[in-house]
């Protein structure tokens, strides 16, 4: 079985390559795809042929806007600040269709499909991801982004229809997470949050109490320094408490397992917190609150809420039923599912479920 993963940025795409040996692709720095290790020839006749100069202060317009209609926006290129450029590019639908166009020359090249054993590709349409932290989810350049994914992904379907043929493959699409509405220019000084300003009021308690200081703050984790102490989680409860004393701080999870609250919210928080990764405690704002960055631009991921953490998940392909399932489940039952679908153990990791119900019977 080969794996192939195509990314906007190598370490996501990394991470979704696995431990198996698998070839990953992403957008460099100059615009251009990279591999890990040496370059396959087709992909270095793919980059002298698709140079990213010709999106330099592209015009972005609506989907059938009217000739002479202005730009929703320009991605505009200044050779003193080339990475400015290449933010603006990356958070667009000329990224996106980049990455789509990328991918058909991958499965023809390396004839994805074709074979006897089945290949599996991922692909990280990380563009509108980008484009959410700045603009929100309800913005019209949300829509348009949408809009031209969904286009993608018909030429998609059609290509795969014709190679490697109609009954020959299986599509999953599922999105990683929502977006909230970016706040108004008038409630953004009450909704866009001072991460610092929290970071420094617990700092403040935890030095009046002797209880140690916060190390960093990065959105929703606190890192707290407890060296000396022999049981640090009454320090993270003492932090977790001054946090929520806060205004725009509702609720909170400690890495030792205590939390504000005793019901759904509670299992929201225990499924996003990593014992390695995550922080000595993780925080949550009100409704819509967001961390504010980038010089008042932006909103941020990483909610318990729902516009955050309800995204679609769909199975196409012979094997799947044509129905919608509205029972709720959770991304930890996407492995399971594609190990049913093709006939391999799961993951030994693996602690979500098969999706019986989407399969055909």
């Amino acid at each position: 079985m080969r794996v192939f993963v195509v990314g906007t940025d190598l370490i996501p795409a990394a991470l979704f390559s696995g431990s198996r040996p698998s070839r990953v692709f992403w957008i460099g720095d100059n615009g251009q795809f990279g591999t890990l290790g040496e370059s396959p020839e087709w992909l270095v006749d793919y980059n002298k042929s698709h140079p990213i100069e010709g999106a330099h202060n592209f015009k972005w317009t609506a989907i059938g806007a009217r000739p002479g209609a202005p730009p929703l926006r320009t991605l505009t290129y200044d050779p003193e600040n080339p990475r400015e450029f290449l933010t603006l590019y990356k958070a667009s639908p000329f990224c996106q269709t980049a990455q789509f166009e990328f991918l058909h020359e991958l499965m023809t090249n390396e004839k994805i499909g074709q074979g006897e054993a089945p290949d599996v590709v991922c692909l990280l349409a990380g563009s509108s991801s980008l484009l959410g932290y700045e603009v929100g989810g309800d913005s019209p350049l949300m829509q348009q982004m949408i809009l031209h994914l969904d286009l993608q992904l018909e030429t998609l379907l059609n290509r795969l229809n014709a190679t490697p043929g109609e009954a020959a493959f299986s599509l999953v699409l599922a999105g990683a997470h929502g977006a909230p509405p970016a706040p108004s220019a008038e409630t953004r000084a009450r909704m866009a949050v001072n991460g610092e300003i929290i970071a420094q009021a617990v700092d403040q308690m935890l030095t009046a109490t002797g209880s140690g200081h916060v190390t960093q703050y990065l959105y929703p984790f606190l890192y707290l320094d407890s060296r000396g102490f022999r049981d640090p989680e009454p320090i993270r409860q003492v932090a977790a408490r001054a946090a929520l004393a806060q205004g725009a701080v509702t609720g909170y999870y400690t890495s030792g397992g205590d939390c504000s609250t005793h019901d759904g919210w509670e299992v929201r928080f225990r499924n996003s917190f990593h014992a390695k990764r995550s922080g000595d405690v993780m925080l949550s704002y009100r409704p819509e609150y967001v961390e504010d960055f980038g010089q008042g631009r932006g909103v941020s991921y990483g909610s318990l809420y729902n516009y955050d953490v309800r995204v679609p998940l769909c199975f196409y392909g012979p094997q799947f039923r044509s129905e919608v399932i509205e029972t709720p489940v959770e991304s930890v039952d996407v492995a399971p599912t594609l190990a049913r679908l093709m006939g391999i153990a799961p993951p030994s990791s693996a602690i979500g479920r098969v999706l019986g119900e989407a399969f055909v019977e």
